[in-house]
């Protein structure tokens, strides 16, 4: 019996579209991080990107449980003194939608230079509109 390894130029790449409307954010997250990796297809190999395409699609919707629009936060440092930032997830929202889902996905890749081949897989919009319709993309349902 022999190990199956796939190889990463055999592998059938899809696209997946999903609508971020009131699904609750570290579950959708998941979800699309799995699809990423490939995690869902019996080819799937650790070390090997077999993942395939997500578009998510409106990313101002997405729901956040409990207290988290106003106590979880968003936090980053310049390098300088005095470089720290922070704001909540309720501005962040308004803001920028898309950089809390791309944030929460990328959170739950690997971070090498494999997790930093997959994020290029992952493409991430505020309205319900998106410019990937020659791809022909599936929908992609999340258990809630």
């Amino acid at each position: 019996m022999e190990t199956f390894n796939a190889k990463a130029d055999e592998v059938e790449r899809n696209w997946f579209v999903v609508d971020a409307t009131d699904l609750p954010l570290g579950r959708l997250a998941s979800n699309v991080a799995a699809v990423i990796r490939g995690k869902h297809k019996p080819v799937y190999t650790p070390h090997v990107d077999t993942g395939d395409f997500v578009v998510v699609v409106n990313a101002e919707k997405v729901k956040l449980t409990g207290n988290k629009l106003d106590g979880k936060h968003r936090r980053w440092h310049s390098a300088i003194p005095g470089g720290f930032g922070s704001e909540s997830y309720r501005a962040l929202l308004k803001r920028k939608p898309e950089l809390a889902i791309e944030e929460a996905v990328f959170g739950m890749l690997p971070k090498n230079r494999l997790g930093r081949t997959l994020h290029t897989k992952l493409k991430v919009y505020k309205g319900p509109t998106h410019p990937h319709a020659a791809q022909k993309p599936q929908p992609l349902t999340i258990r809630t």
